[in-house]
């Protein structure tokens, strides 16, 4: 290994995404010109963090107790008693409107015998144990006990139900169970100077839920970076730059990182084998396939294809075809949206696992945690948030739609190419569970630059295990 790679400095030959945005034909927002890569160094990465059932319980202790983490959205309960549960791991949350300007979380259950108090969301006026009655208020204040007599020991001002602190950040609710963590807003460090899209004028549209049997971080790790499209997703390679792929991770930001992919444009490992014409093609051709198959018509593009002009590219025909179908779709003006904001995978991490996508077309949040307490099982959840079709009119969100097992992404249309694509992925992730348990090599070895936000989460994490 030269010394430049061993330093961490490498990267792809090739136009880098900012060469990309260099030729955009609207301006790009300053926060997409950030361009960070520290080097965070080389060594394998354990693999008991993603096998081991005490890891598993130490990560809830040290890490989910204590980090802010999205538990719901403020329009699923935009009423007084209306209320959403939040689980992970084996811990419980009801998160609920208190007041039209004040939202509280309590730990879901009864302090008489631990029945939970609420097993679904819905709109209440008081929180009663269906097991003995024990009743509180919506400030969480404990009534009068059932043969009050009975409970001299017990006074309903020490029996108030314990909160989980709760912030608010662009219609996303988060919350932390630990009462002396940081602000919500010192722990997003600079995020939000980087993360531009006003995320609270749009509404959830699809919410789709899935059991994987492995590990939430296996999930994870295979959605922050793009060095598996060569194996993977190999249909993507004449329109997705995926070796190109700019990964934005700083040190003295241990709780954000971003990924930027350009599509509409050739990977580098097929970019001498392809025409801009065949770019263009094959990124309809791929769209077109995949809404034959789930039995739907393919909007876009009207008509026959474009032709890329002299000297053009298909990144800027693709860009005026978003442009002209959002104009006639949507209530929102895009004539001045830079051409990434429009076409490319703009991916954000903030720990430790809020995953939504940047751009101003649309936004898609994953969401990956554990499945209780099991290192070999995960829920993956796939949000969309949408543009309103009318200025003015926000549609209701959408409830949480789970998938059972042996149903594929690829069967839910409103997913469109997503659906396939993630089929791609989560075809890897039992396999990869599978060989790190038989694995002899103690550590998983990660590139420096294509998987160092991989790298920076699992630092993350190791400094919230180890505290």
């Amino acid at each position: 290994m030269d010394e430049t790679s061993e330093l961490g400095t490498a990267r792809c030959p090739g136009p880098t995404v900012q060469d990309y945005l260099d030729r955009d034909s609207r301006p790009v927002p300053a926060a997409l010109r950030h361009d960070n890569n520290d080097y965070l160094g080389s060594e394998d990465i354990d693999t008991t963090r993603f096998t081991s059932r005490e890891w598993a319980e130490r990560e809830m202790r040290q890490v989910w107790r204590r980090v802010w983490q999205f538990a719901c959205l403020e329009s699923e309960i935009p009423g007084v008693g209306d209320h959403e549960i939040y689980e992970i791991g084996d811990d419980s949350l009801i998160i609920v409107r208190t007041a039209p300007d004040e939202i509280r979380a309590y730990v879901n259950a009864c302090l008489h015998r631990g029945r939970k108090l609420r097993t679904g969301g819905g709109n209440v006026g008081e929180f009663r144990c269906p097991f003995h009655g024990f009743a509180w208020n919506l400030d969480g204040t404990m009534q009068t006990p059932p043969c009050a007599w009975d409970f001299p020991h017990v006074t309903p001002e020490k029996y108030a139900l314990p909160e989980a602190r709760v912030a608010t950040w662009r219609g996303f609710v988060f919350i932390n169970m630990d009462p002396y963590a940081e602000s919500f807003e010192s722990y997003r460090g600079t995020f939000d100077d980087y993360y531009i899209w006003p995320l609270q004028d749009r509404y959830k549209s699809l919410h789709i839920a899935k059991v994987l049997p492995c590990n939430w971080k296996i999930t994870q790790d295979a959605f922050i970076e793009s060095f598996h499209v060569i194996a993977t997703h190999p249909q993507m390679l004449p329109w997705l730059a995926d070796a190109n792929s700019q990964y934005d991770v700083m040190a003295d930001q241990p709780h954000w990182n971003r990924m930027i992919n350009i599509q509409g444009a050739p990977s580098p490992h097929v970019a001498d084998s392809v025409t801009e014409q065949d770019v263009l093609e094959t990124f309809y051709d791929s769209r077109a396939f995949y809404a034959s198959a789930q039995g739907r018509d393919l909007v876009m593009p009207e008509g026959e294809l474009p032709e890329v002009p002299a000297g053009g590219t298909a990144r800027q025909v693709l860009a005026e075809r978003m442009r002209e179908q959002l104009a006639a779709t949507s209530a929102q003006d895009y004539s001045d949206t830079a051409d990434t904001e429009l076409l490319d995978a703009i991916n954000y991490l903030l720990f430790p696992n809020f995953n939504p996508w940047g751009g101003a077309k649309s936004n898609i949040i994953y969401r990956f945690r554990p499945n209780g307490l099991d290192p070999d099982s995960c829920i993956a959840e796939i949000i969309f948030m949408s543009a309103p079709k009318q200025s003015g009119e926000m549609p209701p969100p959408a409830a949480i739609r789970w998938v059972p097992e042996d149903m594929l992404f690829a069967d839910i249309p409103e997913l469109g190419v997503l659906g396939p694509v993630f089929d791609q992925d989560c075809e890897n992730l039992p396999y990869v569970q599978q060989g790190l348990k038989t694995m002899r090599k103690p550590g998983i070895t990660l590139a420096n630059y294509q998987e160092s936000r991989i790298r920076h989460f699992n630092q993350t994490l190791d400094r919230w295990m180890n505290r």
